[in-house]
């Protein structure tokens, strides 16, 4: 610990010397002395390392307490000691509310002395290492931008579909923190047939995340080897399921649309049912056929499931993000209402019914902190 003390005095540098030698000699303590408060400017301008400044009030050429403004302007850690004479409480009242940590009076007693720096040592210490920690978040939320910004480049934009007119989708991931676990994606598996998908990963936060980016790539990778919908899923969980220390799974619902004559073809693995919001005017949840999720049971088998799509009707997807939103008085917003404010909406776009319906659910969550990533899809059959 390197200290700089500041006096007129001629003998107190002689005294501290003489006081703290076995301190000085074993290299625990460093001083650095100055006969006023410009000197100790010029001395905290050459000498590096400076941590604690012991400083008298009353000095010529520049006091202490102007000296205690000046080390209030400097961009480094500094803990300072006043050292007044008895009585002189306005003065180091003065000195407190300029930044001072300490004080002491004339004559000085230097067993208080030293339990007065080591007590400012260790506040030293501990503003050190506050500002390491505050470094470190800082880093890494530096970091965490940044993986948000790539996990938000690997999700689909609808642009990647073309210039097709017979299909419309649209869709929109909002993590609960930094990074999330759910995922969406779509793709077309060869001009007449497009692939969509829509999961969410158990946990929050970077295992979420790396372990979406894990699940994306294994069912993405094997639905372009043309494999059907239940075959994905099952090849994908058997992977996931080898080492899975972490015990982590996902929740997957994967459709392949048939754009020539509406034919969806389906397998979901243990995830929210899609709405099929119909031409006549209904919503209908989709048949829940079973499979379980992926990462769980190494070996499951999934089964798969049709349906057809009229010209113009839509299918949304969604995650239990909305579904298990809560309001501030900690209800759900659950599949009923999500239902019925489908209902109210049939004729909106893809785009427009996934932004109205986040829409709903903020607003029904209003005054409560978003606990669960929030993803919505949307798509509309228009041959």
């Amino acid at each position: 610990m390197k200290m700089l003390v500041v006096d007129d005095e001629q003998d107190i540098e002689l005294l501290i010397r003489q006081k703290f030698r076995r301190q000085i000699r074993d290299g625990e303590y460093e001083f650095v002395f100055a006969s006023n408060g410009l000197d100790a400017l010029e001395k905290l301008r050459t000498e590096q390392g400076i941590e604690i400044i012991l400083t008298d009030i009353n000095m010529p050429v520049m006091d202490g307490l102007t000296l205690l403004m000046k080390v209030g302007e400097l961009d480094r850690v500094l803990r300072a000691v006043v050292v007044s004479a008895y009585g002189d409480l306005g003065n180091i009242r003065t000195a407190m509310n300029r930044g001072a940590f300490d004080f002491l009076m004339k004559p000085i007693d230097f067993d208080d002395l030293e339990i007065t720096i080591d007590k400012t040592r260790k506040q030293v210490e501990q503003i050190k290492e506050a500002m390491q920690e505050h470094s470190q978040l800082e880093a890494m939320h530096h970091e965490l931008d940044i993986a948000r910004t790539m996990q938000q480049s690997v999700l689909p934009s609808t642009g990647t579909l073309g210039d097709r007119n017979d299909i419309d989708l649209h869709a929109r991931m909002i993590a609960a923190r930094e990074i999330g676990g759910d995922f969406y994606d779509f793709f077309m598996l060869d001009q007449d047939r497009l692939g969509f998908i829509i999961a969410d990963v158990s946990g929050k936060g970077i295992p979420a995340a790396l372990y979406m980016m894990l699940s994306r790539s294994l069912v993405r990778s094997r639905a372009h080897r043309d494999l059907s919908p239940a075959r994905c899923l099952k090849e994908a969980n058997d992977v996931l399921c080898v080492n899975n220390a972490t015990s982590m799974f996902v929740t997957l619902f994967y459709g392949i649309l048939d754009l020539r004559d509406g034919v969806v073809r389906y397998c979901n693995g243990g995830h929210n049912s899609p709405f099929h919001l119909r031409w006549d005017g209904g919503v209908q949840a989709l048949e829940q056929i079973g499979g379980p999720m992926l990462g769980a049971w190494e070996g499951a088998t999934y089964t798969e499931a049709t349906f057809t799509m009229k010209p113009s009707e839509s299918l949304f997807l969604y995650t239990d993000g909305i579904t298990e939103a809560e309001s501030a008085e900690r209800e759900f917003f659950t599949t009923e209402r999500l239902e019925t404010a489908l209902e109210k909406r049939l004729n909106l776009t893809p785009m427009e019914l996934v932004n109205s319906m986040i829409e709903a659910v903020n607003a029904f969550s209003a005054g409560a902190q978003q606990s669960d990533d929030i993803t919505a899809m949307a798509l509309r059959y228009r041959p």
